[in-house]
Order: C-alpha cells, then sequence, then structure tokens
C-alpha cells in the first residue's frame, strides 16, 4: 500500500515538474489562449436557441433567447421562442404570459398561437385551449399537422373529459423555421 501511494505521488510530482518546464504545452511560441474574430459574424441567438432546444437543453436555449432579446428586441418570434424555452421547463406562468404578448404582437402567428394552447392544455383549460387550437388551426390553412393533431386531440377531450390523457397527450409545439418540439407524457 505505501508503495502504490509513493508511485502515486512520483507521479503527480513528474506532472507537475513537466508542467513548470513548459512540457505539456502545444505550442512553445504560444503563451495565451487563441482570440477570436470579431469581424466575424455571430450566429442569430434565435438560431441557436432552436438548435439547443431540439437537443433538450432548455436552460441554455432559454439563455440564448434572452440574448436574441436584446440584439433584435421581444418580436413574436423571440417572445414566441421564450414562452416554447419556458414551457419545456415547466414555467407554466411565464409561457402563458410571453405567449400571450406574442399573440397581441402578431394576431397571425399561428405557431405562437398554437403554443398558448398546448399551455393551456397542460393547465387543464381545455376548453379555452381548444378555441386557440381553432385560430391556429385557421391561421395556418390547416398545413402542419402538428396544430391539427393538437385540435384533434383537444375536442377529444372537450366532448369527453374522461379521455384518457396517459396514453394522448402528445400536443406538439410548433416554431416558426423546420424544428419541432415535442412534449411527452409524464407518469
Amino acid at each position: 500500500m505505501l508503495g502504490q501511494i509513493r508511485r502515486v505521488c512520483a507521479f503527480c510530482a513528474l506532472v507537475a515538474l513537466t508542467a513548470c518546464s513548459g512540457g505539456l504545452s502545444v505550442d512553445a511560441d504560444r503563451k495565451y489562449a487563441p482570440g477570436y474574430n470579431t469581424r466575424q459574424d455571430s450566429v442569430d441567438g434565435l438560431t441557436v436557441g432552436h438548435r439547443l432546444m431540439s437537443s433538450g437543453e432548455y436552460e441554455l436555449a432559454l439563455k440564448s433567447y434572452y440574448r436574441a432579446a436584446g440584439s433584435q428586441g421581444l418580436t413574436v418570434d423571440v417572445l414566441s421562442a421564450l414562452g416554447s424555452a419556458n414551457l419545456k421547463l415547466g414555467r407554466l406562468g411565464q409561457a402563458e404570459e410571453l405567449l400571450r404578448r406574442a399573440v397581441k404582437k402578431d394576431e397571425t402567428f399561428a405557431p405562437a398561437w398554437n403554443n398558448l394552447g398546448v399551455v393551456l392544455m397542460e393547465q387543464g383549460e381545455i376548453g379555452e385551449a381548444s378555441r386557440i387550437f381553432q385560430t391556429a388551426f385557421a391561421l395556418d390553412g390547416g398545413n402542419s399537422p402538428q396544430i391539427r393533431e393538437n385540435l384533434r386531440l383537444s375536442l377529444a377531450k372537450l366532448e369527453n373529459p374522461a379521455y384518457d390523457v396517459d396514453n394522448n397527450n402528445t400536443f406538439a409545439l410548433v416554431r416558426r423555421g423546420g424544428g419541432e418540439y415535442r412534449l411527452l407524457a409524464t407518469p
């Protein structure tokens, strides 16, 4: 046992001495960390946030959306994205407030209407959610399969309050662009 401790201590001392002599550096000419190119355009905060949402990094996506709000202002896209991220984080009150602001800002933005309907379904407001899904469906012209399915599920729940939510809770978040976010049923 004592021999092992001595070997570990000797190894640590060797690593420390190597590091002090510069033996661990990749490039002996470089003394500082590499810089960044300030002339290059940065990636849009909304784009980064959408990618983070797709990969399940909702807290990081929210931060990216806040960065987008700082550079672009509170556009309908930013408000809708902030609401969607808060929804995925389980912050239903904040999500509802942001999505209501988004639909007030642009009453023709179907993804914000849809996502507001998802929040209301999560809160048990089936009647209002169903009306909002109908609005989203009308604005979308029935083109989005996610909005169509959300409307169908909300109407089924409205007609039959005993509708089995555990097996049929597949409401989908929609955003402008190519991504899709799905809410999973929780046990």
